[in-house]
């Protein structure tokens, strides 16, 4: 039995691939291997993990199982006088073991806690393993498909399609030197989908500069909107309950602010080089209860097409696909230049892609992304060195400022073009005061005093 997951044209190109083999073992049932793998890119699946759950098609069985367990066993009074199955459960529900299970219960691939890294940061840890014997299966050995699968990731947002037959599955056996393949093999393929796994947007972004004093906020009501009483430390966020207990995981409650999002992601340009500049990148959690593992951040940007350092976080450029022209078309219109609205500079004979960077912590360092506290916000951040494009770089227009951000695979709500920091008009009031009139003023002080 094999379970496949693949998202094709997707922002989030984060792939859950689920495959299990069954292979024929005498008359007391057949042997199946199932595989979940995530091909997305930069979405992975945190703590507490993965749970994978089906309809059998008749009244088959989980005998046993190696790597993982079901939830629940479910009545097994049929199963008096034998040994009583793993599972008898209609519609089982299985989790991950953790990594210090014991070594006769953990096949190849197994027990990461129901943990799965994201494809373009490790695929080794991409994918977990189990093996479980089907029994029950009346005079027919060969099983029928399952129906009605359902993946939480660990929540809610996933939804898979049918399984259906593929091409069997080839695996290894006495350590790699001999090939296998499967009696049968099932996919099925599971897609993300944040509207189902979210009630409302999880981050939100924030803007500053070195060239000019505001600084751009969330926008109001990001992720919701606060409580009235501006005293209330924490809250709610809008749209969740209150928890019942202490058992309640109280990833909902965080430091109330204007934007009232769990996370903040702060882009600051602090320096203009000759030949590079720099930024510096800061994530913060706002969450009371919650840290964020294995963290990772996807930056939408021209300017990573140049040599980029980030000095604190790992980082690598993903494929562009989907990304390119939607900024300057979105705010600009063809040959105009607006103090207003970002504009990608227009260069005669070059089409202008935005990049795709991937942030993530280092392991031991800042791969944890701690919760906040009454006085201070949980925050990890690095500076990063870009090297200029000189026929594209350039501070007006807000160029130099993010297109898009996601925070562990979510769309973080971006502030308006019109708010963002821009340099300052040389024909505002901002406009270096004329020497001259210095020089008048100065004179005819010094007359009225001496």
């Amino acid at each position: 039995m094999g379970l496949f997951l693949s998202l094709e044209r997707s922002l989030a190109l984060m792939l859950i691939s689920l495959i299990t083999a069954c292979t024929l073992s005498g008359c007391s049932g057949l042997q199946a291997r199932v595989t979940i793998q995530n091909y997305y890119q930069y979405r992975h699946v945190d703590k507490p993990g993965w749970k994978l759950g089906w309809t059998w098609a008749k009244n088959e069985t989980i005998l046993s199982m190696a790597g993982a367990f079901a939830t629940k066993q479910g009545n097994c009074s049929s199963f008096k006088f034998q040994t009583p199955p793993h599972s008898c459960e209609k519609s089982p529900v299985i989790a991950d073991l953790m990594p210090d299970a014991l070594s006769e219960n953990k096949p190849d691939g197994c027990c990461h806690g129901g943990l799965l890294a994201a494809w373009a940061i490790n695929p080794s840890k991409s994918f977990s393993s189990f093996e479980m014997t089907i029994g029950n299966l009346g005079t027919n050995p060969n099983v029928q498909a399952p129906i009605n699968l359902t993946l939480m990731a660990p929540g809610p947002g996933y939804t898979c399609d049918l399984i259906e037959d593929t091409d069997p599955t080839v695996y290894s056996d006495i350590g790699g030197k001999r090939q296998l393949q499967a009696y049968r093999t099932w996919k099925s393929t599971c897609t993300y989908s944040s509207f189902i796994a979210n009630q409302a947007p999880v981050c939100c972004v924030s803007l500053s500069t070195f060239y000019n004093p505001k600084i751009t906020s969330c926008p109001t009501c990001s992720c919701g909107c606060r409580e009235v009483d501006k005293n209330t430390v924490s809250c709610i966020r809008e749209g969740y309950s209150e928890p019942e207990s202490d058992s309640f995981d109280n990833n909902d409650i965080v430091q109330c602010t204007d934007h009232m999002c769990p996370v903040r992601i702060h882009w600051h340009i602090m320096t203009n080089y000759v030949t590079h500049w720099k930024v510096k990148l800061t994530i913060s959690n706002y969450n009371y209860e919650r840290n964020y593992s294995n963290w990772n951040v996807l930056i939408q940007h021209p300017g990573f097409s140049q040599s980029t350092t980030a000095y604190s976080f790992n980082s690598t450029m993903l494929p562009s696909f989907g990304f390119s022209g939607t900024f300057s078309l979105q705010y600009c219109s063809s040959g105009q230049d607006s103090d207003t609205y970002p504009a990608s500079p227009h260069v005669p004979g070059r089409t202008l892609a935005d990049e795709v960077a991937l942030f993530w912590g280092i392991e031991y360092y800042n791969d944890e992304l701690l919760y906040a506290e009454e006085d201070k916000v949980g925050a990890v951040s690095t500076q990063i060195l870009l090297r200029k494009d000189l026929d594209s770089f350039t501070l007006r227009n807000g160029w130099a400022l993010p297109r898009r951000i996601y925070f562990n695979g979510e769309d973080c709500q971006m502030p308006l073009p019109d708010t963002f920091p821009m340099l300052p008009n040389v024909s505002s009031s901002l406009k270096p005061t004329n020497p001259v009139f210095l020089l008048c003023t100065y004179l005819t002080f010094k007359r009225l005093f001496t």
